[in-house]
């Protein structure tokens, strides 16, 4: 029953994304070519949100739905998050999608996605296989 919860914000999120265009392979150009605001203004939206959403958390020390208190873990810096925001970043601009949308765009119809999806899949399970050796991941 619980995971009917997570389905439900999920198949909302979807809507949302599509709705609001942030799933299209168009938009999503425009914004690499700067040509655009569409895309940026619903980042300029999402992170002041989603930043005052973290600050109203913290203040007002929310537990989760078990009682356990909502901790943020330490992000420390390393080379490795340069080099993947830059791989990131081309396969974003050279798909069109990034993970958050990629399940919303196959469910909209653009079958074409499944192909991004089966490589990001991939990426990630070659990422875990051979992070032990990269620096940073020791």
């Amino acid at each position: 029953m619980k995971n009917l919860g997570y389905l439900f914000v999920g198949i909302v999120f979807g809507l949302a994304l599509t709705k609001g265009e942030a799933i299209s392979w168009y938009r999503i150009q425009e914004m690499f070519r700067l040509e655009s605001f569409h895309m940026f203004g619903i980042f300029m939206t999402a992170v002041p949100i989603g930043a005052i959403s973290i600050y109203l958390l913290t203040k007002f020390r929310v537990k989760t739905l078990e009682g356990h208190p909502i901790e943020k873990p330490k992000k420390h810096f390393h080379p490795g998050i340069i080099i993947g925001g830059i791989i990131f970043g081309f396969g974003w601009a050279l798909t069109g999608a990034c993970p958050g949308p990629l399940y919303a765009q196959i469910g909209s119809g653009t079958i074409v996605t499944i192909a991004t999806l089966l490589a990001a899949l991939l990426g990630t399970w070659v990422f875990g296989r051979i992070q032990h050796w990269l620096p940073g991941f020791n």
